[in-house]
């Protein structure tokens, strides 16, 4: 069958149509055009993604909206996307400055990947943007609503007003959440049945007795010092109605579709190849998430040579640590002996600040300039579940600091031994360093200080893991064999990503590899591939990011010999935001040559 791109020209002349997009820049510089198109673009998607504006970027202008979930709004953006690719292919990048010629790139590589995937989703509305799974025990709107409440801004009567109308909007959100999935239903473009089965027991932490109780009146339980009680009273009356009157039916709407409709229509197949999409769908994921065209057959032969390597280091350390026995042995020992484990969440947030201030401490040493944000240790919010620990940016203006929230919720599945490896890829010099640093770069464009590409963002934050040794972390041979074993972890994505994907692998042939491989415990390991089964090609990422990151610092390292100076290196690295991988290499390549000039200069 051939499958019709998403994008038709009746969509993009209706997004056109519609004002959606500005109208185009009259001005022939091409200098004019390209600064119009950056800051037209970046107001175009805080519009589109009101929820994204909160949450990742600290923009509270949209605090009072909610994503417009409809399938004619997915098409609308999907249009959106092919019309600025249209407008940053006809600006003359010849006649811009060095800076803004990265820009243009930078905005024409990802339209281009964003488009790509459109056209391999045949008649279903999606986009890079808008999941053609859009609820997933990974993402999806059940798991963003609760932490908008924990990323809005709540100072004023009006900020609470603007939840109010945002909890207002979750039926609406939800009835076209639904039409969507049954779309996807009638499509034959679903995930499948085993990685999302648990989404049902997910919802159940909505079905409260007490509205009071909802993770969506939290913002209610704490209102400003300064505004007067009965205001407090009328809003919370308020919040109790809209929760109990709206919000709660409508997850129930929600969880009974997906219990009676999706799950029953889910698919009993794994791969991305076997959506109607086919190949050319997971060829475009891959694209989209590692910032190349590197094929399925070259990233699986990479991450066997990489799970190869590290393999030899992990068993160097077992004897290190004065276990006697074999590897698999050990790896059941330290997955089970309660020496490993918190009993309570207080102590293990606790262990996670010690790493933090040792961490913090340690950063004068790696970077020529730090960010000025803060950040925090909390814990995940109980509805997430078993989902892994994970950064959430701070606000731009500084009004909200980044938070590393560490899961909490099930104690006996998250030892002690990878602590350290994790503080420093979420925190510092992982995610939280490298985003704080992007949005104080003012001089850059304001979607450049805030794009995320995966392949430079997670490879920058498993970099940043293997800086532990550096900074004097891993010391000890158990927190050094977790560092490893979240490498292997990264490595071993590599080969099963693309053996589930493109070469036919079954779910537990990946859950067995990655369990013999990384030392992790099958609990951990069964979340990981469900995750990987539901985000094609996303785990791909993280393994090439931080070996170009490692090639590069390799070759600036040979290239100027005594005049390498580590910290102008990692600054060169994140003082350009998050960048596609071939945009990062030529900058870095810039700089090496630049340094050379400099220490000429100063013979």
């Amino acid at each position: 069958m051939r499958w019709i791109p998403a994008v038709s020209a009746l969509a993009l002349s209706f997004a056109l149509g519609a004002g959606s997009l500005p109208a185009r820049a009259q001005s022939s510089d091409a200098t004019t055009q390209a600064n119009a198109l950056f800051d037209e673009y970046w107001e175009w998607v805080l519009r589109e993604f009101p929820d994204a504006a909160t949450l990742y970027f600290g923009e509270h202008r949209y605090d009072d909206r909610l994503r417009d979930e409809s399938a004619a709004a997915v098409l609308r953006r999907s249009a959106g996307y092919a019309a600025f690719q249209q407008r940053a292919g006809a600006i003359d990048a010849a006649r811009l400055s060095p800076q803004d010629r990265v820009s243009l790139r930078i905005l024409r590589d990802r339209l281009s990947a964003a488009v790509a995937i459109t056209k391999t989703s045949g008649p279903l509305p999606s986009n890079a943007f808008d999941a053609w799974a859009p609820i997933t025990q990974m993402s999806g709107f059940h798991l963003m609503l609760p932490q908008l409440g924990g990323a809005a801004r709540f100072d004023s009567t009006r900020d609470y007003e603007a939840w109010l109308k945002r909890l207002d909007a979750v039926p609406t959100s939800v009835s076209n959440l639904i039409e969507r999935m049954q779309l996807a239903i009638d499509a034959g473009w679903m995930p499948p049945k085993v990685a999302v089965s648990r989404v049902p027991q997910q919802l159940d932490v909505q079905f409260v007795a007490d509205p009071r109780d909802s993770p969506e009146f939290r913002p209610f339980k704490s209102f400003p010092r300064d505004m007067a009680p009965a205001e407090q009273t009328r809003l919370a009356q308020a919040g109790e109605r809209v929760i109990r009157d709206k919000v709660i039916p409508a997850f129930r709407s929600l969880k009974g579709f997906y219990e009676t409709r999706y799950l029953s229509a889910a698919s009993q197949r794994l791969g991305a190849s076997a959506l109607p999409g086919g190949m050319p769908y997971y060829q475009a994921m891959l694209a989209w998430n590692t910032t190349t065209d590197i094929t399925p057959r070259q990233i699986h032969d990479l991450g066997l040579a990489e799970v190869a390597r590290i393999d030899a280091q992990m068993n160097a350390i077992v004897p290190a640590t004065g276990f006697k026995g074999t590897r698999a042995e050990f790896q059941k020992f330290i997955s089970t002996d309660p020496q490993f484990f918190y009993t309570t969440a207080e102590d293990m947030l606790a262990g996670y600040r010690d790493i933090a201030k040792r961490a913090d401490a340690a950063l004068p040493a790696m970077f020529a300039e730090l960010p000025r944000q803060t950040y925090g240790i909390r814990s995940m919010p109980p509805e997430e579940g078993n989902n892994a620990e994970r950064y959430i940016p701070g606000a731009a203006d500084g009004s909200r600091p980044g938070w590393f929230e560490a899961n909490t919720n099930d104690l006996k599945t998250r030892t002690k031994w990878c602590m350290e490896t994790l503080l420093l890829h979420e925190a510092v010099p992982g995610h939280h360093l490298q985003g704080a640093r992007a949005q104080e770069l003012k001089q850059l464009p304001a979607f450049r200080r805030s794009s995320w590409f995966t392949a430079y963002g997670e490879g920058w934050a498993l970099y940043a893991e293997s800086l532990g040794d550096e900074m004097g972390f891993y010391k000890d041979p158990y927190q050094k064999y977790g560092n490893l074993s979240y490498e292997m972890l990264r490595a071993s994505r590599l080969v099963v990503d693309t053996g589930l994907h493109a070469f036919g692998w079954t779910r537990e042939q990946a859950i067995d590899y990655m369990v013999n491989n990384t030392g992790l415990t099958r609990d951990d390991i069964t979340a990981e591939v469900d995750r990987y089964l539901v985000w094609p090609g996303q785990a791909t990422g993280y393994k090439l990011g931080e070996l170009k990151i490692k090639a590069l610092r390799a070759k600036a390292r040979t290239e100027l010999g005594d005049k390498f100076d580590l910290r102008r290196f990692h600054n060169a690295v994140i003082d350009n935001g998050a960048l596609p991988l071939a945009v990062l290499e030529q900058l870095i390549y810039e700089w090496i040559a630049a340094e050379k000039a400099k220490a000429k200069a100063g013979e």
